[in-house]
């Protein structure tokens, strides 16, 4: 029999971990894994929702909160080390875990409407530190007054935020009847958006809804037809006519009220805007992280019929350790 806790935060960590869909083992030779995937998963929540970042930060927590420690699944502290490293690597499993919840959701949430729609986008997060230019990047020199400088960290120009140096990430967000997170994907900066979303295409980890609508980012030839393969309609301004006005266009301007609220409230509800840490590895997984408890409140709001939108609140409330 599971533990009732009066505590908010450990009630919402144990939710959280009834959700988590176990992946196929990954063979490997040598020593298992003392910890699981899901033990790191929920640390990085943690972290997200109390705003502690730094490994030896939450080395601390867990050496001073015991029922903590064991409501994310360690039977012993795991070293600093060892919580830095894993974290680092926690991208792909948290990918996963979005898109899982992901399907599970366009089957329960979407087949409310008559027709399944959702929105892409990508998002910059700037990068922690000062910026290191592109003369001294392809001379692989760090200048001497240069400090804290994240070398994972990549550039890209955008139209609205103009040079960003960071990381992105790529995100797929059901339109009706609620906007929420089907899909996500972290990755550098100077990866491209669309061929992203060719690779989840390939690798069938992007959610298909009936219709996708994207900017003139998503709208080439090649990716329009690679989702009409796997059986959806990809709307970008590309496919749209420039002669007359048709369904198309009202379809396709709930895009960007729809993806631009989601990222809003996926980063309200964390307060996670830019990087706190330095690296790919360890800020996808904090942002991956906020992404899934955004999801994950989400679901549990649904089905146990409560307003689908107070998902800050109840993050908050589990911040403070007090019931909502």
């Amino acid at each position: 029999m599971k533990p009732k806790f009066s505590d908010e935060f450990l009630l919402l960590l144990q939710k959280i971990s009834e959700h988590y869909q176990v992946l196929p083992p990954k063979r490997k030779r040598g020593r298992q894994p003392d910890f699981s995937n899901l033990s790191f998963l929920l640390l990085a929540v943690v972290a997200v929702c109390t705003k502690t970042f730094a490994d030896a930060e939450l080395f601390r927590l867990l050496q001073s909160d015991c029922i903590l420690r064991q409501t994310c699944g360690f039977r012993r502290v795991p070293h600093r080390t060892t919580i830095l490293r894993r974290l680092k690597s926690l991208v792909p499993e948290a990918e996963s875990q979005i898109n899982l919840t992901g399907f599970s959701i366009v089957k329960e949430v979407a087949a409310s409407s008559s027709q399944s729609v959702s929105a892409i986008d990508g998002r910059m997060y700037q990068a922690l530190g000062p910026l290191w230019h592109k003369k001294h990047r392809q001379q692989g020199v760090i200048p001497p007054k240069l400090r804290n400088v994240d070398t994972e960290s990549e550039w890209f120009k955008s139209g609205y935020r103009g040079w960003v140096q960071g990381y992105r990430l790529v995100l797929q967000g059901l339109v009706f009847p609620a906007p929420v997170p089907l899909f996500a994907a972290f990755r550098a900066n100077n990866i491209g958006e669309s061929t992203i979303v060719k690779q989840a295409l390939k690798d069938e980890n992007l959610p298909i809804t009936d219709v996708m609508l994207g900017d003139e980012t998503f709208g080439s030839e090649e990716l329009v037809a690679l989702y009409k393969e796997n059986g959806g309609w990809l709307i970008s301004p590309k496919q749209l006519s420039k002669k007359r006005h048709s369904f198309k266009h009202d379809l396709y301007e709930y895009r960007k009220e729809t993806i631009e609220l989601l990222f809003q409230r996926v980063i309200q509800t964390t307060d996670l805007k830019n990087c706190k840490v330095k690296g790919l590895g360890k800020n996808g997984a904090f942002v991956l992280a906020s992404v899934w408890l955004y999801q994950l409140v989400f679901l549990m709001n649904f089905r146990h019929n409560k307003p689908l939108s107070v998902i800050k609140e109840q993050v908050e409330s589990a911040r403070w350790r007090i019931p909502i």
